[in-house]
């Protein structure tokens, strides 16, 4: 009985905990009104590789609460993604007109342009999926695929954090839940006896996450340069208004 109850606090712990990491990070941007310090790729990640595990689950039917948790998933990172469009830096690449990615990905300047990436991305995997989906091969690859991609989430994150040589801007909260939830479901995922794919997925992903925490010891969460030069540009207009 008791080990009926851990399972099921389990399940829903997994199904809605991950989503949940993000409710103080962007609680955080609203009440600064500035996204600088969170990588917006982590939205970019996290959307791509829950809707390719749903094409997963598909072909595939593992756990249900590991579809639960894609699908909440899905609906938090709209919203995170919303907020940080809403307050980007003055000084994004939007903004200054200068990305240097082809076709300017995942830095457009409208919220409308990624919805209709993301629904272009759906339509895609459901023609291959309508296709392909009775092959195992191509379900197993899928699967690769979207576990590969939430996999690399905190990469986006590491880079942002060198390059400012700094965490500034991105919360504590949102490293301890990754810590966490990652070592929670590589643990969930071997005691559940879930595909391979899960498994090694999840152990690069805690790496990842543990060298970050590096990064927080090595650099602190002091505020980059980039944005001292901004805060002062700002106090000098304030002050020739007021003259």
């Amino acid at each position: 009985m008791m080990a009926s109850w851990f399972s099921i606090l389990a399940s829903i712990g997994m199904a809605i905990g991950p989503p949940l990491v993000y409710a103080d990070q962007a609680y955080s941007i609203i009440r600064k009104q500035d996204s600088t310090g969170f990588s917006r790729d982590v939205c970019a990640i996290l959307l791509t590789a829950n809707i390719t595990r749903c094409f997963f689950w598909m072909g595939n039917r593992f756990d249900n609460t590991l579809l639960w948790q894609s699908l909440l998933m899905i609906l938090a990172q709209l919203a995170l993604l919303y907020i940080c469009i809403r307050y980007r830096p003055s000084l994004s690449p939007e903004n200054l007109g200068a990305s240097t990615r082809p076709f300017s990905f995942w830095q457009w300047p409208t919220y409308t342009q990624y919805l209709e990436f993301l629904a272009a991305f759906i339509l895609c995997q459901a023609i291959l999926f309508l296709i392909l989906g009775r092959s195992h091969v191509f379900v197993s690859i899928l699967g690769f695929v979207a576990l590969g991609l939430e996999s690399t989430l905190p990469i986006p994150q590491l880079i942002s954090n060198y390059k400012q040589r700094s965490l500034y801007g991105f919360r504590m909260s949102t490293l301890i839940g990754w810590i966490g939830g990652d070592s929670f479901k590589t643990a969930y995922f071997f005691l559940q006896e879930l595909p391979l794919q899960f498994k090694v997925c999840a152990i690069f992903q805690l790496s990842v996450d543990c060298a970050i925490v590096l990064q927080r010891f090595l650099y602190g969460n002091a505020p980059p340069a980039t944005t001292l030069v901004e805060e002062d540009d700002i106090e000098q207009a304030l002050a020739l208004s007021e003259e």
